[in-house]
């Protein structure tokens, strides 16, 4: 069942502004008599012209809005200065009502390029069904172009307008939940590599869950590719790094690694280079996000360990790259654990748990329970040292001055982190990202 119904008169051919009243009218009379059972919420999105005044475009459509009484406190008029403005708008209202279902109802000339606008903004949680807006019969010798045919694709000049305006519209919006902040470790060395990990402030993301800085996009969640990129882009000014030159890893929750400047895997939770000014992450909502330098050699790496990276020793295979591929020796090797789900929160059926008590029985508490709490970091850092990595030379919340600690655990701190297991399917995601300075 349609849940929202969008009506696009965003652009209306100049012979038809004139009837934009009769337009609306006839449209929602139509959607009043097919919505007796289930009113939908219904969005009109319109052009706002340069210097004009709102109070008066609004008056003008008035008489089309004044009858239409069981659609009255579901329907809102958007008015913005470009069409990515007022569908971003639009998409922030769904958002709200979690909405998901929408039906578009627009000119056909308006078609393919609301596909397009639609495709950056919005993600498969989405579904989009579209309709014909009939317009007039004095309108029939109307030249529109035809739609694109099966096959066809966007013109790649108009696409790449469309994104530019839609970035242009993001990277004017204000930052949530206060100003970006990096947590910075003590250990990495600040003259050799540029690091950190991010929180969940000083981003543009506005879903509860999401907001504000997540950083990262699927087709299982709300927030699309172009708004990470921009909250990227925010972290990128901040942290001082290049955003054309970063690269994250492909999580598979297993331990392969790359090797920067060689062919790159289908997926790999580990990643090192010894290139100057390439910036590698990886990410985090409860995984720990951990990251590798080499002061001696100038390498680096991160990685991402959830449980089963943990078990699979994706850590330590991180390190083995950096040894094998840029001659590091282990002793040097400095490792930071990032934020991260804690022993206090994190439970696992108990055949998991029977895997991380092997390796250490202190990294299960209640073991006897049907879902026992884990410690991944603790279970980190024994499998770190077993392979020669430096007990002082590892970070995470044993450190001795907890005022250097930033191995805080992801599931307490809601205002400052993302937990999966804390906000379920719909979560955001924060990153630890490293680079050798130039």
């Amino acid at each position: 069942m349609v849940e929202a119904v969008l009506i696009d008169l965003f652009s209306l051919p100049a012979n038809l502004q004139n009837n934009i009243q009769g337009l609306l009218c006839n449209t929602l009379e139509t959607i009043e008599k097919c919505s007796s059972i289930h009113a939908p919420f219904v969005y009109v999105m319109c052009c706002q012209r340069q210097g004009s005044e709102r109070k008066g475009e609004q008056e003008f459509l008035l008489p089309a809005l004044g009858g239409f009484q069981s659609l009255k406190r579901r329907l809102e008029v958007v008015w913005a200065l470009t069409t990515a403005a007022a569908l971003y708008t639009v998409k922030q209202r769904l958002d709200e009502k979690d909405l998901s279902i929408i039906k578009v109802i627009l000119p056909t000339l308006r078609k393919d390029l609301m596909k397009a606008y639609i495709d950056h903004l919005f993600t498969a949680v989405y579904q989009f069904e579209y309709e014909d807006l009939q317009v007039a019969s004095d309108s029939e010798n109307l030249q529109i172009p035809e739609p694109l045919g099966e096959g066809q694709t966007f013109p790649s000049q108009d696409m790449a307008l469309i994104q530019s305006e839609i970035q242009m519209h993001l990277e004017s919006l204000p930052s949530l939940k206060g100003e970006l902040t990096i947590l910075r470790s003590s250990l990495i060395p600040d003259d050799i590599f540029l690091h950190g990990f991010t929180t969940r402030t000083g981003g543009i993301s506005y879903i509860p869950t999401l907001s504000s800085c997540n950083l990262f996009s699927s087709s299982k969640r709300r927030d699309p590719h172009i708004v990470v990129k921009e909250n990227l882009r925010r972290l990128a000014n901040a942290a001082g790094f290049n955003q054309e030159t970063f690269h994250r890893v492909k999580v598979n929750h297993a331990n392969a690694v790359c090797i920067m400047g060689k062919t790159e895997p289908d997926s790999y939770d580990g990643i090192v280079t010894n290139q100057k000014g390439v910036t590698l992450a990886a990410p985090g909502a409860d995984c720990i996000p951990v990251l590798f330098a080499d002061p001696v050699r100038k390498a680096c790496g991160a990685a991402h360990s959830g449980w089963k990276g943990t078990l699979l020793g994706v850590s330590m295979a991180t390190v083995n790259g950096m040894v094998s591929e840029y001659g590091c020796k282990v002793k040097d090797i400095l490792v930071v654990l990032g934020p991260s789900v804690g022993p206090c929160c994190y439970k696992l059926p108990h055949e998991s748990a029977k895997e991380f008590h092997r390796i250490d029985p202190k990294c299960v508490r209640l073991f006897d329970s049907a879902n026992p709490y884990i410690d991944i970091r603790r279970a980190t850092r024994i499998l770190l040292e077993r392979g020669g990595v430096l007990p002082e030379n590892i970070q995470d919340d044993s450190i001795t001055d907890q005022n250097q600690n930033i191995t805080f655990c992801t599931s307490c701190h809601p205002d400052k982190f993302y937990s999966h297991f804390r906000d379920g399917t719909n979560f955001g995601t924060q990153i630890g990202f490293i680079s050798i300075k130039d």
